[in-house]
């Protein structure tokens, strides 16, 4: 079964940047020139994640105020006691929604919800660039 890899680069705000990265996903599938199969994009960073929503500003908002309510900023974590870096609710938020996501295509077409879209959260306290990478496999 061939495999296929890609990068998504991303630049970011930090504090729960929500980026719908669909379309980048979507472009991937499309220049591998792989018909049926499954992509899967991961993040290599303990600071952000991927998941999927519906990508409005109310879903959003929800989802943001449910991360201050788990984990909220200058709740006293251990990580930042080590580090003195002021993310430790970062990397929780990050382990909640996990660094991977996996979406089947066929016919070269992604098989999302029609109000389902693939986003990137960047959890971090500061601007970042990031690298995803998309690997794709099928044939």
């Amino acid at each position: 079964m061939p495999v296929k890899t890609a990068t998504i680069s991303l630049n970011t705000q930090g504090n729960a940047d929500i980026l719908d990265i669909t379309t980048q996903v979507a472009d991937a599938v499309a220049k591998s020139g792989l018909q049926n199969g499954a992509v899967t994009i991961f993040c290599p960073s303990s600071t952000s994640a991927l998941t999927t929503i519906e990508y409005e500003s109310g879903c959003l908002g929800d989802l943001r105020r449910l991360f201050d309510e788990l984990a909220p900023p200058g709740h006293g974590y251990a990580h930042e006691a080590r580090w003195h870096d002021g993310n430790g609710h970062s990397h929780v938020r990050a382990a909640l929604l996990g660094p991977s996501l996996s979406v089947p295509f066929v016919d070269g077409r992604l098989t999302l919800g029609t109000w389902q879209q693939i986003i990137f959260v960047d959890f971090d306290t500061r601007p970042r660039r990031r690298e995803l990478v998309a690997q794709i496999m099928g044939e």
